[in-house]
């Protein structure tokens, strides 16, 4: 799986969850497990996106 695959796959979880998140939310359920998931996701996604600028250099002198 390319990275931009992989980046496009998470965006694609993020979204799924976020509207179990709102669901949940809409019915007054508890979503603590799915907002563990989502942090995670996004840790993820943001790690890989930084990466792809070539880290701190990369902005600096872009």
């Amino acid at each position: 799986m390319s990275k931009n695959q992989y980046i496009t796959t998470l965006e694609r979880q993020i979204h799924t969850l976020n509207e179990r998140i709102d669901a949940k939310i809409v019915s007054g359920q508890q979503y603590m497990a799915e907002a563990q998931k989502h942090r995670m996701l996004l840790r993820k996604l943001r790690a890989q996106k930084y990466d792809q600028k070539g880290g701190f250099f990369g902005r600096v002198f872009a």
